[in-house]
């Protein structure tokens, strides 16, 4: 008995961590599942076209932005169109855009570098730096779409 003991501890931990994988492997998988659900949802409520008037209706935009880049010897003249999700939400953004939104548009200009606003990746990447940003300031509701309507990158 005291040669067979070792043996049988071991079998038993053999067994309980093959037993640990298989349910850290299917709970992975569910996860997997639902992060997949989640975002099939968010491409439908993406694939829903909106006219030309609905999107009027939904969207607010903030011009004549100018400030210096993280490099100050660059300047950057730009203007946004923002789209949010409801004419309600629209109404409260327009109400906000002054003292909430223009400053964390200024902020994050102020930490973006001449080469990466010179590419479209770069403006790509601001443009979702700024959609999450606004999310999470925004009262109720939620941008939809950021797009630069107008954009000047200048050596001083």
């Amino acid at each position: 008995m005291k040669k067979l003991l070792p043996w049988i501890i071991t079998m038993f931990l053999a067994i309980t961590l093959i037993v640990v994988a298989v349910f850290l492997v299917l709970g992975n998988n569910d996860k997997d599942t639902t992060a997949a659900a989640a975002e099939k949802k968010e491409e439908a409520k993406q694939e829903k076209k909106l006219t030309a008037k609905e999107i009027v209706a939904v969207s607010s935009d903030i011009s004549g932005i100018k400030t210096n880049l993280s490099d100050p010897s660059f300047i950057v003249q730009v203007d946004f169109s923002f789209q949010l999700d409801s004419a309600k939400v629209k109404a409260e953004f327009d109400e906000i855009k002054e003292i909430t939104i223009k400053p964390i548009i200024l902020m994050t200009l102020a930490d973006m570098s001449p080469e990466n606003l010179g590419t479209a990746k770069g403006k790509m990447q601001l443009n979702t730096k700024l959609k999450n940003l606004i999310n999470k300031a925004m009262p109720e509701g939620e941008v939809v779409n950021v797009s630069i309507t107008n954009f000047i990158l200048a050596n001083i």
